[in-house]
Order: structure tokens, then sequence, then C-alpha cells
């Protein structure tokens, strides 16, 4: 084996390596997003699972079933949009020049 090939070979094993340790502390980066003007605030963590959801008061006490619906509805779909950016640019940072442009990882 070439010295070319073999320093290719290291460079993907770091990567995986990386890539494993991201993926590990992606379950513990959070990002809240909420909706209502803050009635409903979702949190979801880096590995696209919503950890907890917030009610405000009011509108758990107006009755409102379907505006409440919609606006958990809402604020869990920003959460994980926003978890799956974060994700994105957490492994980013560790493919950067590794992967081809556009190249997506199955799950992130």
């Amino acid at each position: 084996m070439n010295l070319n090939m073999q320093g290719m070979l290291k460079q993907i094993q770091k990567m995986q390596s990386d890539m494993a340790k991201v993926q590990e502390e992606l379950g513990n980066k959070t990002v809240t997003e909420e909706s209502g003007g803050g009635m409903v605030k979702a949190v979801a963590n880096g590995k696209k699972e919503i950890v907890s959801i917030t009610i405000d008061d009011e509108i758990a006490k107006s009755g409102d079933k379907e505006m409440l619906e919609d606006l958990v509805v809402a604020a869990v779909n920003k959460a994980l949009q926003s978890a799956g950016k974060m994700a994105e640019e957490e492994i980013a940072s560790v493919t950067k020049g590794m992967l081809p442009p556009g190249f997506n990882i199955p799950g992130f």
C-alpha cells in the first residue's frame, strides 16, 4: 500500500472516531424553540429527540384544545428543525474537506 493510501485511511479512521464523539455529544446539546409568543416551548437535543415541552398555564387553562395542539406541533417542528441544523453544523466541522458538497449522512 502506498503512503498516499495509508494517509487517506488514517484520515478516514480519525474522521470515524471524531464522528462517533460528535454523535455522542449531540445527545447532550439542546435547542429551545417556541410558538404562540412563548406560550409553548419545545426542547430538542442534537439527536432530534424532544427532551421537554413547556406549556404556559394561561393557554392550558383556556380550554382551546385545538389551538394548544397547533402550538405544540409548531414548537416541536421548529425545535426538530433547529436540532437538525445544529447536528449538520457539528458533523460538517468534523467532515470538512472529507466529503463532497451535498453529501448527506443518513439520520442527520
